[in-house]
């Protein structure tokens, strides 16, 4: 690898290791073996470095992810209930988690600096739709092409923010982390007015009697 490639490869290390804020231009040149003007020739600033760390990381969790789901869809009996894929797909979406903490707690580190680092903002704000357009086409079982625009806007923030959201809570209560089906089970209640229990469901069957 040249000094560039070398360059972000430490700088994803540090990510991991010391987290996006306490990384300096030392710990990187120390991480990758060139030198401290290298990195402002290759990328102007230490900070610049920094979020091409972030979306590069990012981008191969994602890439990683798409191995979750079975290798033979068509062959798959999950695929003739949606709400098994799902659950399929978010256990392991969820065992990684739990597994690579490390990565998790960096990646809830760059959301809390968001409101007070423009760059950082509009560098993650410009690769957010392909984001979510690849948590689209993983959770469908599809390739990104066959992800139509309008799934990618309205259904890809829904799984963005699901996946966020179990990464921060994976660090508060890490020992109370729903599972695939449990997700499941709560979309099936929203969506079925279930979400009170009996009594809910109750009132649910009432209100769709009396709309009929």
């Amino acid at each position: 690898m040249g000094h560039r490639e070398d360059l972000l490869d430490g700088a994803k290390r540090c990510l991991v290791e010391k987290g996006y804020a306490r990384t300096t231009a030392r710990d990187i040149v120390a991480a990758s073996g060139a030198n401290l003007a290298s990195i402002g020739y290759h990328y102007g600033s230490k900070d610049a470095l920094m979020r091409q760390a972030v979306i590069a990381s990012s981008e191969e969790w994602g890439t990683g992810m798409v191995a979750l789901a079975p290798a033979d869809r068509e062959a798959s009996a999950e695929d003739a209930d949606p709400l098994a894929r799902f659950a399929a797909t978010w256990d392991a979406v969820l065992h990684r988690i739990a597994t690579e903490r490390e990565f998790i707690a960096a990646q809830v580190e760059v959301l809390g600096l968001l409101p007070r680092d423009e760059g950082l903002r509009e560098a993650i704000g410009e690769v957010l739709p392909e984001g979510s357009e690849g948590l689209v086409a993983i959770f469908e079982g599809v390739s990104d092409t066959e992800v139509d625009a309008t799934a990618a806007r309205i259904v890809g923030p829904f799984y963005q923010a699901l996946l966020t959201g179990l990464m921060v809570q994976s660090l508060v209560r890490p020992n109370a982390m729903p599972t695939g089906a449990d997700l499941a089970e709560a979309v099936r209640r929203v969506t079925q007015g279930e979400v009170l229990g009996p009594d809910g469901q109750e009132r649910g069957a009432a209100r769709a009697e009396g709309g009929a």
